[in-house]
Parts: C-alpha cells; structure tokens; sequence
C-alpha cells in the first residue's frame, strides 16, 4: 500500500501556511486580548487625570500675587498639616506655572502625604495620601493589574506575546492585500470582510507603536527589564566619582527616589549607586559658608538651569544627598531630551553628580524617549495621539472578537479555532523566526512551553477539551 503523501499545488501549500500562521494568530490574540484592552482603558485613565488633576494633585489653580513666601514657610506649613510633632518633609515640587499650587511629600512614621501649598500665603489648599488618587489607581492597574510581581508578569507575557501577534498579524494580511496600501486603507464591505478590513487596516497603521510601546514597557518589566536589559545597561556610576560598590552595599536611586510601585527615576538611573555625602569628591556647587536650606538649594537650581516644575528630594539620613531632578516621565517638562539629575553633598554644596541625557547610552535614551511618547508627555499632540492609539487597540481587540464570533458557526461549542478540522503541519520557516523572537523575552517563550506541555498532557488526550479548545 503506498503511504507516500499527495505533493500539493502551490497554491494548495500557499493557503496551508496561510491556515498555519491564522491558527497562531488565533491563539495569541485569544491571549493577549483581554490584557490589551486593559491597558489600553487605564492608559486612557492615566492620560485624563494627569492632564486634568495632575499626578500629584498638582494642577490645582491659585490666585498669583506679587510676592511669594519663603519655601521653609510654605514647607511648613504642609509639615503642620499633617503632624507638627512628627512629620518630615523629603520632597519639593515647584509649581507647573505661576498660576498653580507648590507640592511637598510630608512624611509621618511610615505614611507618605502629598500636601499642595499656595506659594503666595503659604496657605495648604489639599491633602492627599501618596500613590492613592485616581491616577496612581490607574497606573497600578496598568503596570501589574495591582497583583504585584505575579501580575507583572502576566503584562510582561502579555506584552511579548503580542510582539509575536503582530508578526502573525502583519504576515496575514500582507498575504491577503500584497500591497502596502491595500494593508493601509480599508475596504469597503459588509458583515465579516468589513470587520476584516477595519481589523488589518488598523493594526497596520498602530503595529510599529505598538511594537515600541511593548518593548518600552517590557524594558521595565520584572524579568526581560529588571534581570536582562536594565542590569547591563545602567548609567555608569563611576563616572561621576562615585564609587561602583555592589548595589547590595550602595541603594541604588531607584530604592531611594522610587516611592513603592511609583516610577520617578528615569530608566536608566534606576538600578546605578547613589551617590554619598561626606567626600572630598565633586564638582564646586553651593558656597559652603551658606546654610543648606530648601531656600539656598532652590535658588542654586534655578542658577544652574532648572526652569518651571522640577523636582527636589531632601536628604535622607547622615550620607544622604539632596537631589534635584527633572525629566518628561515625571511630567516635569515636555522633552525627554532636557532630562537631568543632579546630587548635592549636603555637607560640603559640591556637586557630586550632574547627569543629563547626552550622557545616557543608546538604550537609555531610547527608553527616554520612548517612555515620553508612551506616557503622552511630549505635549498635547502627544496626548491626542495617545487617545487615538488607545482607542484603536480597543477596536483592534474588539473587532479581533467580532470576527471570530461571525466566523463561528451557530451552535457551535468551544473556541473553535480557524481550519478547526483540517490537520495543518508547522510552518517551519515562519515557526522557527517566531521561537527566535520568543527566546529574546523570556516569558514569551515560557508560556509557549507551558501551552505545549498542556496540549500535549491534556488538550490531545481528553476528548472534551479537544473539542473545546481546537
């Protein structure tokens, strides 16, 4: 009996390969689906209340006078409000304008509180407890579903494997239009080919963003960031004289300028060595014979450089330094090219550190960059762009599910996937690029592995679950 296999028509292996690579689009966006519409909602959220409250509560507007009172009175005053006994203040943050409130970060025993002062009369005009308005609400949402560490995860899977979505994605339509701006321009139709259209269309246009947006967030992710990227990737310490123990040794700014889950520190600074005070090293800075105060250390920013809203940390413990940050991630200014931070001995005003983004490495910037256009910070054409991008990631995953209940026949029990009763082998030359992308994230590629061993183990060997799921 001959077993040899019929040789296909081109077309015939054409329309295989085609079935193959729809049948991992299939699966990948049944995946990734629902995490992208999340996302994409509370990155709708994080965009309204920044632009509308502020991160801080810090758009409230005030009344400009002719005079401004002293930042240690306007200081304390927050420092009042909260406990006059035992409160601290550990953070500045100027006002945005002329028209709007000063903010100090008061600290009491282990509760942080954002209090927005009139820097006119020095008057409080709110109160808030850190990292619980609307915004921080949608941030956490948005950066591990408030799951900690197992939800961070879930995103950073969720985000590589929708990398390889739109490598499926993009293969199937070009295989279906042949022309760039057939990919581009929708077609006009009815039911389930102009779902279709709007679906490919769509997701050709936002892909290279979204490409940039996954990278970018998965670049601060726990595994592909934090253990791969991040590690090696960090600002140099040593080159601002400052030494390059072990990050166990020395806090590193992301553990002493982060607040929690609060991301304040630009990418590439957040694992690099703080620096010290007490040393014979740095730069000339503040005369010494001045007094450290809020009032010398501010009016030094502005001699330097600093304009409008930037950021001041006050000095924690014996070594610790006073800091003077601004950059687009933190909404202090709309470049990411102005980034800068610089540390201050609080003993002797020498600069210990003045690091700007000419000084970051490639990846740094990039993430700099790419950070101010995933957060909208880039101005309002920026936010506007964002609104429309996050809206059509909706529409991508809702006519992504659109299609698939129009193709699915009525009556019909479990996913039922494309080609559900044709037998398609794998498509190596389209497989083995796929697994290469896959092995550069790390959780991509596990959850593949996880999904095979289950499909081995039980989806092929119980009958119910076959049907349910291919």
């Amino acid at each position: 009996m001959d077993t040899t296999k019929p040789t296909l028509h081109p077309d015939q292996q054409a329309n295989r390969r085609y079935l193959t690579v729809w049948r991992w689009h299939f699966y990948f966006g049944l995946l990734v689906a629902p995490f992208l519409t999340l996302l994409a909602v509370t990155g709708l959220g994080m965009l309204l209340f920044a632009n509308i409250t502020g991160k801080e509560g810090e758009r409230i507007h005030v009344t400009p006078q002719a005079q401004v009172q002293p930042l240690s009175a306007q200081a304390e005053a927050a420092r009042q409000s909260v406990n006059p006994e035992t409160a601290s203040v550990v953070q500045y943050i100027a006002p945005r304008a002329d028209d709007m409130v000063a903010v100090f970060r008061v600290n009491n025993d282990d509760k942080a509180t954002m209090v927005a002062v009139d820097p006119y009369t020095a008057k409080v005009v709110s109160s808030m407890p850190r990292n619980e308005g609307w915004y921080h609400t949608m941030d956490g949402i948005h950066g591990d579903m408030m799951f900690g560490t197992a939800g961070d995860y879930l995103i950073e899977t969720a985000a590589s494997l929708t990398i390889l979505m739109m490598i499926t994605g993009i293969y199937l339509w070009w295989a279906k239009q042949r022309s760039l701006k057939s990919m581009l321009v929708p077609q006009t139709g009815k039911g389930r080919s102009w779902w279709r259209s709007m679906h490919g269309a769509f997701g050709t246009w936002v892909s290279l963003i979204l490409l940039l947006f996954c990278l970018s967030g998965v670049a601060w992710a726990g595994i592909w960031g934090g253990k791969f990227v991040q590690s090696w990737s960090q600002f140099p310490a040593g080159k601002w004289g400052v030494e390059p123990n072990p990050v166990s040794v020395v806090p590193t700014h992301g553990d002493v300028l982060n607040d929690g889950k609060t991301k304040e520190v630009p990418w590439i600074l957040e694992l690099t060595p703080m620096p010290v005070s007490g040393t014979t090293k740095g730069e000339n800075g503040i005369n010494p014979s001045e007094p450290m105060t809020l009032e010398t250390v501010d009016r030094f920013a502005r001699e330097i450089g600093f304009k409008g809203r930037y950021q001041l940390n006050l000095p924690k413990g014996e070594t610790g330094v006073w800091t003077l940050s601004q950059d687009s991630m933190s909404y202090d200014m709309v470049s990411p090219t102005a980034d800068r931070t610089v540390h201050i001995d609080q003993y002797s005003g020498k600069i210990l550190a003045d690091i700007r983004f000419d000084d970051y490495n490639f990846f740094g910037k990039f993430m700099a960059a790419s950070i101010a256009l995933h957060m909208g910070t880039l101005g309002w054409w920026s936010v506007l762009a964002n609104v429309l991008f996050c809206l059509a990631v909706i529409f991508i995953c809702v006519s992504g599910c659109v299609m698939w209940w129009k193709r699915r026949p009525s009556k019909a029990g479990g996913l039922v996937p494309p080609a559900q009763k044709i037998e398609l082998p794998v498509w190596w030359a389209m497989a083995v690029p796929l697994l290469i992308v896959a092995v550069l994230f790390p959780t991509a590629i596990a959850a593949i592995a996880v999904i095979w061993i289950l499909d081995t183990a039980l989806l092929s060997r119980i009958p119910a679950l076959s049907r349910w799921f291919k």
